[in-house]
């Protein structure tokens, strides 16, 4: 026997309709009727609001308006394809059944998941971020053991220069190299004392008492994922209704800004400025501003795109679990 459900909603004319003409079909296509009221659940009123009522059958699905015939055509196909099914596998056809009719651990944490990610992704993409900021707070503490696991552990992740990256408790945010030209902000030379060649140098360099100590996270990196986190509350606290941004967009706002800032420095300066034609490059030093501002546009536009589109696909999740569960309700409930 297929089962038919039938998606409503109160004070619905044709919908008792097409419960009667479904009832009287029964004799004719042996079938069990199951019906869902879509007005509980906002994701199923978002599928079927407007098309209410609609009729549900293995892969095939009417929506109003539709007559009776149109009905017995669709109960005699769902009938003729389970009756192929069973001659194929009747073992795997039953079995599959039968977990259409039992809600699992998995169908609930499936459930869960596809309501709670926002919250799950919100939470880790703070975590991964709070944990640089943790780094110069035990250091100014003493507590230089967990401080440097922090560094390390970071350090595969970001290259960590002290002068591209945020300091705390000390004289200024940032000590940029003097080749960023920002007079109004001792430069890194002058204040830490290090050759701005020596890379090694400043990525191992964590600070000291007068200068602060650094974030262990490049200022880049903190504005890219300072930038995942803000969209993330956002699109949260909507509701997820924020429709994903045009991939163009995402290129010309979010990637392209980024690329030039980040490769123009990189080209420009040792060892890639000493091979032609790079070598007729003139060297640049990025600013914490506009590595800030370009890190936060990637991180921003990277989640306005790729947010909505995860939640595309736990819609279907949400809407496929909603609807087993309130077709097992119902069956419990007659």
């Amino acid at each position: 026997m297929i089962t038919v459900t039938l998606y409503t909603r109160k004070e619905c004319h044709l919908c008792d309709v097409a419960k009667d003409d479904l009832n009287s079909l029964k004799d004719e296509i042996p079938h069990q009727l199951i019906e869902v009221d879509i007005d509980g659940n906002r994701d199923l009123q978002i599928a079927y609001g407007f098309d209410i009522p609609v009729i549900e059958v293995g892969p095939y699905r009417l929506k109003a308006p539709f007559n009776r015939q149109e009905i017995r055509m669709t109960l005699g196909a769902a009938r003729d394809r389970v009756e192929d099914i069973q001659q194929i596998d009747q073992e795997r056809y039953e079995a599959q059944l039968g977990r259409g009719w039992k809600i699992t651990k998995t169908d609930r944490f499936s459930y869960w998941i596809s309501n709670h990610y926002m919250l799950v992704f919100n939470f880790f993409v703070l975590l991964y971020l709070g944990f640089p900021f943790l780094a110069p707070i035990l250091m100014s503490a003493g507590l230089t053991t967990p401080a440097s696991l922090i560094y390390r552990g970071y350090g595969m992740m970001c290259h960590q220069f002290a002068f591209r990256s945020w300091f705390v408790f000390g004289e200024q945010p940032a000590y940029p190299r003097s080749a960023a030209g920002l007079e109004w902000l001792n430069s890194y030379e002058e204040m830490i004392g290090l050759d701005a060649d020596d890379q090694w140098a400043a990525r191992r360099y964590t600070g000291e008492d007068d200068i602060g100590y650094k974030v262990a996270l490049c200022q880049r990196d903190v504005a890219i994922y300072g930038g995942i986190l803000i969209f993330g509350v956002l699109f949260a606290v909507t509701g997820r209704r924020i429709k994903s941004i045009p991939w163009y967009i995402w290129i010309l706002v979010g990637i392209l800004p980024i690329a030039l800032d980040g490769f123009s420095q990189i080209f420009s300066q040792p060892p890639l400025n000493m091979i032609p034609p790079l070598n007729l490059l003139t060297y640049r030093e990025s600013t914490p501003f506009l590595r800030s501002l370009t890190g936060f546009l990637f991180g921003f536009t990277t989640a306005w795109f790729g947010y909505p589109l995860v939640e595309e696909t736990m819609v279907d999740t949400r809407r496929y679990m909603a609807t087993k569960f309130a077709r097992i309700n119902a069956q419990q409930a007659d």
